[in-house]
């Protein structure tokens, strides 16, 4: 093994520590990918994990200020366009990234959009409808583009098949970010003073509101779900888990009344993790149950 060949061990190795680190959720996911595809997924979450950090106050905690963390994100994107380029990087992250967006085919016709709504998070505090869904394609719908270019990268597809997949892959990103938004309602805004949904506030957050922004969610999920047996066999458990650990979500947050919802962080318990994992290696792909008992 030469130099190189170890650094890119190590490197994928960190990429890997991250997502497992970082989140249960998607850590559990990815244990059902491939062997070919778990890595290139661990090493695109882990740069877009240390992206959010930057933004979500990591620079911040350590005394510096807001300027301080957009030239963070500046050099951090510009050392990953470079190492796209070059396919190296001295930061281990970007390195294994590179590394994936190189073998599975996509560059900065994602990226930047990607670092873009990054961005957005370091000047806008509130969104309108198009900010709002310009965000959302670059912080999430993009993830799930470059996530299916390494599920898809061996299949030979059609026109349409292929913008079949890219329709889900959207989907199923602004899915996981609306959820997000929505069970961190309070914090993103007490914490960090964002306000994602449009029109949308904290202190008069109501039942309507909640069901109408679920809805959305669940059209989103129930799109995705349509492509996931057009997978790959390698990808297509580990994307069934997610999508069904985020719908149970989406049917939790439904169930918790707005009032409590802005106090509290909804989450699906570990043992409801584990019975939707065993009902997708059975082959289920779960939908939204908006009318369904929450049960633990």
């Amino acid at each position: 093994m030469n130099r190189l060949e170890l650094y890119d061990r190590v490197a994928d190795e960190v990429a890997a520590v991250v997502i497992h680190r970082y989140s249960t959720s998607f850590g559990l996911a990815s244990r059902l990918l491939g062997a070919g595809v778990r890595q290139h997924v661990e090493n695109i979450y882990a740069l877009v994990r240390v992206a959010d950090e930057i933004v979500d106050g990591g620079v911040t905690d350590a005394g510096l200020d807001l300027a301080a963390a957009g030239r963070y994100l500046d050099e951090f994107e510009a050392d990953t366009n470079q190492a796209m380029e070059h396919g190296y990087s001295t930061n281990i992250v970007v390195h294994a990234f590179a590394r994936t967006a190189r073998e599975v085919g996509f560059g900065r016709e994602l990226t930047e959009p990607f670092f873009h709504s990054m961005r957005m998070d370091l000047t806008d505090t509130e969104h309108d409808r198009a900010s709002f869904d310009e965000y959302v394609y670059g912080s999430a719908e993009v993830v799930g583009l470059m996530c299916l270019r390494a599920f898809v990268q061996e299949l030979d597809m059609t026109e349409a098949q292929n913008d079949r997949m890219v329709h889900g892959a959207r989907a199923l990103g602004a899915a996981f970010q609306k959820v997000n938004f929505l069970r961190d309602l309070s914090a993103d805004f007490e914490s960090l003073g964002r306000s994602y949904f449009p029109g949308v506030r904290v202190d008069s957050f109501t039942e309507e509101e909640k069901h109408r922004l679920l809805d959305d969610i669940d059209a989103d999920l129930r799109t995705s779900a349509a492509v996931i047996p057009d997978l790959p066999a390698s990808s297509r458990r580990a994307v069934a888990l997610a999508q069904g650990l985020f719908a149970e979500l989406s049917v939790r947050l439904r169930r918790t009344p707005a009032s409590e919802l802005v106090r509290a962080r909804v989450r699906v318990p570990d043992p409801v993790k584990l019975r939707i994992a065993a009902g997708v290696l059975a082959g289920r792909i779960p939908t939204p149950r908006p009318t369904a008992a929450v049960t633990a």
